[in-house]
């Protein structure tokens, strides 16, 4: 059997990026073969992968990449917000977004599936870097442009990230937009882009705090309000929450004397589209009670 030398060791790290002793650990099961002992660690890495697959991953980075009219915005995830700061990990976030930009990928499982560099697919850069951290990771979901417009993109903090679609001289105020959207986190355009679902979230809740009130003012003793007017009060509410949440509408972060919309006609810039994700939005996320973890602990070994 070959004796297994730190520089070979160390050659193998330098290829693969895997611990020291994993890397000891394949090439004394690889006798030496460096070949073998890479391919070895692809399939202990990969393993490692499959048993973290199930651990929720609600942190993570949203990453951008424009080059010219094509663009895209990627939000990659982890579990913790540490891991989130791995430079190797910000590495596959950036990768990711490019990737979607120059191949236009169907869906996540095609994107996964492209050359990432060394030989490697993205999704095994992927799972090799979960057996590197010992960490699960999974790319969420992505935004790709392609468009005769302009693009611009902000990114605040890595966990919120924006790409906005416009025409426009002035390219300051595509950023400037883009900013504001982080900011104020507008759902739609203009209100006739709010989905339909989200207003009758708020017309539901607006009828559930009228009622309340009549509830109160029956038990007070006091007159209970008209239904045109309850009605008139319901449509109000809706119209207050479509202005808070549609851009054009929206106090600009900049100068709230100005609404959006007034500022773009003043700069002669038109907003088409934009996309924003917010790390982890929508991710329900574990909490744990480490007090009823130690209870149930203590109660196991008293049993």
């Amino acid at each position: 059997m070959a004796a297994i030398t730190a520089a070979m060791v160390g050659e193998l790290r330098a290829k693969t990026d895997a611990p020291m002793m994993e890397c000891k650990k394949a090439l004394t099961e690889a006798e030496g073969d460096m070949g073998r002992a890479e391919e070895i660690l692809r399939v202990k890495l990969g393993g490692k992968a499959s048993k973290a697959s199930s651990r929720v991953t609600a942190e993570g980075v949203v990453a951008s990449f424009i080059n010219g009219g094509v663009g895209a915005l990627v939000e990659v995830n982890s579990e913790t917000d540490f891991v989130a700061k791995n430079d190797d990990f910000l590495a596959l976030a950036a990768n990711a977004a490019k990737l979607v930009a120059e191949h236009n990928p169907a869906d996540v499982a095609a994107l996964l599936a492209l050359p990432a560099g060394n030989g490697q697919t993205l999704d095994e850069v992927r799972a090799a870097l979960i057996g590197k951290i010992g960490e699960n990771m999974s790319i969420r979901r992505f935004q790709r442009f392609e468009t005769t417009a302009k693009l611009a993109s902000y990114l605040h903090g890595a966990r919120i990230g924006v790409i906005v679609e416009f025409d426009g001289a002035d390219e300051q105020v595509g950023k400037d937009v883009a900013m504001h959207i982080a900011a104020m986190k507008p759902v739609a355009l203009s209100s006739d882009n709010v989905p339909a679902e989200l207003i009758e979230k708020e017309r539901s809740v607006a009828k559930l705090k009228a009622d309340e009130d009549a509830a109160a003012a029956v038990a007070a003793g006091k007159p209970v309000q008209p239904a045109d007017i309850v009605a008139k009060r319901l449509e109000g509410s809706v119209q207050k929450y479509l202005k808070e949440v549609s851009l054009l509408n929206q106090a600009f972060v900049k100068n709230d004397k100005q609404s959006i919309e007034q500022m773009l006609k003043e700069k002669a810039t038109t907003v088409k589209s934009f996309t924003m994700y917010v790390v982890g939005e929508g991710i329900e996320k574990k909490v744990d009670d480490f007090a009823a973890e130690v209870a149930a602990q203590m109660a196991a070994s008293q049993g």
